[in-house]
């Protein structure tokens, strides 16, 4: 139904910018809040773009569209944004389900704290897509999102985060467009079940060690002299319990 992602890159400003895009074998039913195509419809693809951490554009929908036109994608798709470098995307399976996190924890924060001052950026992104193998009613797929939010937000507090994710995490849910409706999402349905625990394995992966925004890293990377820092590296950190 839906391929394994690959991996390419395009160039913007002088520079190859990272980009995972999932083509369909045959058009699937989705539910997303992501920039292009949100909501609930037939989608045909999925893209994942890497941008730096100066993405100031005000038309992301726009440019996920001319980036989809580059890549030959036909037909309405689903768009997402990350500072992370997307080839750190993390994988995850369990009972048919299929899950993919782009993991950026760099602005960590409570869904009901005080609002963000205008003048901070948020730079922290988790980005999930999610397969679930059978055709899900709408309010499953409504259902569907909530489970892999609170499954994300299990693995961010288990990360030693005291947070529920950032201020520009999306969610992504596919499932076929034929077959016997199934009416439930939640965490404790049949096809709930699995996708928090893949969503809750992938997040914990993917967070598991410090991930620096791809436009940080190549300016750390350019710069002589430089010392990268992981995560892994400091300790008593995350990774080290």
């Amino acid at each position: 139904m839906l391929s394994e992602p690959f991996l390419t890159s395009r160039p913007e400003d002088g520079r190859d910018v990272p980009l995972l895009c999932w083509r369909t074998h045959r058009p699937l039913y989705a539910i997303t809040s992501a920039p292009l195509g949100g909501g609930i419809g037939v989608r045909h693809w999925v893209v994942n773009a890497t941008v730096p951490m100066t993405y100031h554009r005000d038309d992301p929908a726009d440019h996920l569209a001319g980036l989809a036109r580059q890549l030959d994608l036909d037909g309405p798709g689903v768009g997402l944004l990350t500072g992370v470098d997307v080839a750190e995307v993390v994988a995850r399976a369990d009972g048919g389900v299929r899950v993919w996190a782009t993991v950026g924890l760099g602005t960590p924060v409570q869904a009901a704290a005080p609002a963000i001052p205008a003048a901070v950026e948020p730079v922290g992104t988790v980005n999930i897509v999610a397969l679930v193998p059978v055709r899900l009613g709408d309010a499953a797929l409504v259902n569907a999102v909530a489970t892999a939010t609170e499954a994300k937000t299990q693995a961010i507090v288990e990360l030693g985060l005291p947070a529920t994710g950032t201020p520009t995490d999306a969610v992504t849910v596919l499932c076929p467009t034929d077959g016997p409706v199934d009416p439930y999402g939640g965490p404790r349905s049949r096809w709930g079940a699995p996708l928090a625990r893949a969503v809750h394995a992938a997040v914990l992966a993917g967070g598991a060690h410090e991930v620096v925004p791809w436009s940080d890293r190549l300016r750390l990377e350019e710069s002589p002299g430089s010392v990268l820092f992981t995560r892994s590296a400091i300790p008593g950190s995350a990774a080290d319990r």
